[in-house]
């Protein structure tokens, strides 16, 4: 039985340099399924010209792409962007297989994007007219404010969220959060830390200052979703997994994915300092974990040291002094 292709449609703007590569390009009008034929409302003329300082052309352009194809070239890959931006596909819901050999790298200015090659120069003939001119970054993903501001959301500094990021109505992104392309949340969360490409946080889970949701490669995906006090993860963690539900998860722990003890359970709380990767030698799951230190998170032994060292912490932290 053959199911239809998912494809979708993008008309818009692109800036290219006077060799033909494409920095970069803004859609005005798009969404899934054909382009509609009618486009009388995508008059883009006034949009069109060149910059001589910056040696770039803007052009029209019109994109029509298989989501579940690899994309083909800049405009493929913004349009792609842009959807998830615009919350029109969610994360990992689309094909992005080799997109950072595609992207170019680009010098982003207040002045518009910048071909790398040259620029020294195009900054000063840029000064000149203008005055001051801004260097945002050299990158190959924009800022997602420069593009899309979703609905119901708050962004502390644009420089922290790029294109392609999923927004949820609710998000708040503090001052040091981040949240890659082909990530974001599904719910209200705070976020304060970092979310990594291909990372989704669920309603009612928090990122907490200096802690990174961070997708298992060999997957392309994690979630995080709430439970046990807000699902919040607090300071200086690192989470590398397939998923994580209903757990607070306090400052200092690490937890690998890849095995079973890479799963917390609802009502776990798991305490600081602990490395778990729940490798082969079985140090428990995150329920039961084994407190072991040095090489005993690994299971491989340590556990009458590291089940002192878990009175001593409780003792000390009196607050978690119910879970001994």
């Amino acid at each position: 039985m053959s199911t239809s292709p998912r494809t979708a449609f993008g008309l818009g703007v692109a800036t290219q340099t006077n060799s033909g590569q494409i920095l970069e390009c803004y859609f005005h009008n798009l969404g899934l399924g054909s382009a509609p034929s009618n486009n009388a409302d995508d008059d883009l003329s006034l949009l069109l010209g060149e910059d001589s300082i910056r040696k770039v052309k803007k052009i029209a352009v019109k994109t029509q792409i298989n989501l579940d194809e690899k994309p083909k070239d800049v405009s493929d890959v913004y349009l792609r962007l842009h959807l998830l931006s615009h919350r029109i596909v969610k994360p990992n819901s689309v094909n992005l297989d080799g997109i950072f050999g595609i992207l170019p790298n680009v010098v982003w200015t207040s002045a518009g994007a910048c071909a790398v090659d040259g620029f020294e120069k195009v900054r000063h003939e840029l000064q000149n007219k203008y005055g001051n001119m801004i260097v945002y970054g050299v990158d190959k993903f924009p800022r997602m404010v420069d593009y899309v501001i979703p609905e119901g959301v708050r962004i502390a500094d644009g420089d922290r969220v790029r294109l392609g990021a999923y927004l949820s109505v609710g998000t708040t992104v503090m001052h040091e959060g981040f949240i890659n392309f082909n990530a974001g949340t599904l719910g209200k969360p705070m976020v304060e830390g970092r979310i990594s490409a291909g990372v989704v946080v669920g309603d009612g889970s928090d990122i907490g200052g200096g802690a990174s949701a961070v997708a298992n490669f060999a997957h392309h995906t994690s979630i995080v979703t709430g439970g046990a006090r807000g699902g919040a993860t607090a300071s200086s963690t690192a989470y590398n997994g397939d998923g994580i539900d209903a757990s607070y998860i306090i400052p200092g722990l690490i937890i690998e994915g890849g095995s079973p003890g890479s799963k917390a359970l609802p009502g776990t709380y798991s305490l600081n300092p602990l490395f778990f990767t729940g490798g082969a030698g079985g140090a428990g799951s995150l329920t039961n974990p084994a407190w072991e230190g040095g090489d005993g998170a690994n299971g491989s032994g340590g556990g009458d040291a590291g089940e002192l060292w878990r009175k001593e912490w409780l003792l000390n932290h009196e607050g978690y002094a119910g879970l001994s």
